[in-house]
């Protein structure tokens, strides 16, 4: 008897393609746009990464999630000249992320990046 092992989770090449797709939205130069603005440009798109590639292995897309963040937070940064230094801006980003917990989908499962 053999045993195939199979893990739904998001393959290489659609990881790939997510990255590339999250990268030409070029956030960090959107600084025309509120925080509101990015959430509810982003959020659906995201929201169905979410439902699609998650729905039986979703610590597969943490690190997706994550750079999301990160491109996020390099937006904060650009956009708000006080918070150029990374203490501050990573001060902001705790109390924004504690104070709206669900602005954007990927916080309900990674409100952290790296």
């Amino acid at each position: 008897m053999n045993f195939t092992p199979f893990l739904p989770a998001i393959s290489k090449e659609a990881q790939k393609k997510i990255s590339r797709e999250v990268r030409s939205w070029r956030l960090h130069m959107r600084l025309h746009m509120t925080f509101q603005e990015l959430a509810r440009w982003i959020n659906p798109i995201v929201r169905g990464w979410m439902q699609y590639y998650g729905a039986y292995y979703r610590t597969s897309l943490h690190l997706l999630l994550q750079r999301i963040n990160t491109y996020l937070l390099r937006w904060i940064r650009k956009k708000y000249r006080r918070l150029r230094a990374f203490r501050r801006a990573h001060a902001c980003w705790l109390r924004i992320t504690r104070q709206h917990p669900r602005l954007f989908a990927q916080w309900a499962w990674t409100p952290t990046f790296w």
